[in-house]
């Protein structure tokens, strides 16, 4: 039974998470998530490497901030961390061209695909989506975001999570199978792409568990973009 407590919370975070932090003039809309996109990921899943971007949704509503709390939900018992690079569209483009695709980005971020992996195997077996598995509440914890212009090269930024002090990840996006670029070319010929859309462009090797009482950072290059969250 979840208390009035807990559901105030909920809905006070929801209404308080319209704008995006660092870029105030941008308010969140979509979050386009990009699976598979790092070869090594995929092969400690056992899943093939995809020959398109593997293209999923994660509702607003998922959505935390430094110093919040990720809540295990009672219908998993499997719940991982993923450390991505986040972006976030500035103005609104369709069939945007690769070499015009950067121009696009507001800005960059990092961001934790928080998943319910017991709940994905299950729609994986059963050819189902992973919305589910992706989209509880809390499951989408993003740092404040730099301007694009800070970032020199956004193909070799360093992404590290580590839980209770432990690294556990630590790749370069120069890994990426399909580039920033590749990706937001590739949604734009689907969705038309709005400021203030986020596009999580997938995670590398070494996702694992989480549980109840463990303290979780993860950082873009040294400290450029930084989140602290607990699980409970």
């Amino acid at each position: 039974m979840v208390s009035q407590e807990t559901k105030a919370f909920f809905i006070l975070r929801i209404m308080d998470k319209k704008n995006i932090p660092g870029l105030p003039h941008l308010q969140f809309r979509n979050i386009f998530c990009i699976g598979r996109n790092y070869v090594e990921h995929a092969k400690e899943l056992n899943n093939e490497v995809p020959s398109q971007p593997l293209v999923f949704l994660k509702p607003t509503s998922s959505i935390i901030f430094d110093g919040d709390k990720i809540q295990i939900p009672p219908q998993s018992d499997n719940v991982h961390h993923e450390v991505e690079l986040a972006i976030a569209i500035d103005k609104a483009g369709k069939n945007i061209p690769k070499e015009e695709a950067l121009e696009y980005v507001g800005g960059y971020g990092i961001g934790i695909d928080v998943t319910a992996r017991d709940i994905q195997q299950k729609a994986k077996e059963k050819g189902h989506p992973w919305t589910v598995a992706k989209g509880f509440d809390t499951f989408t914890p993003l740092s404040s975001f730099i301007e694009k212009d800070r970032i020199k090269d956004p193909q070799n930024l360093h992404l590290q999570i580590s839980v209770n002090s432990e690294v556990r990840q630590s790749d370069s996006t120069k890994l990426m199978i399909y580039t920033i670029a590749d990706l937001i070319h590739y949604l734009s010929t689907i969705f038309t792409l709005q400021p203030g859309d986020i596009i999580l462009t997938g995670t590398p090797k070494g996702v694992s568990s989480i549980t109840k009482g463990d303290n979780i950072e993860a950082s873009l290059s040294n400290g450029l973009a930084t989140i602290s969250v607990t699980v409970e």
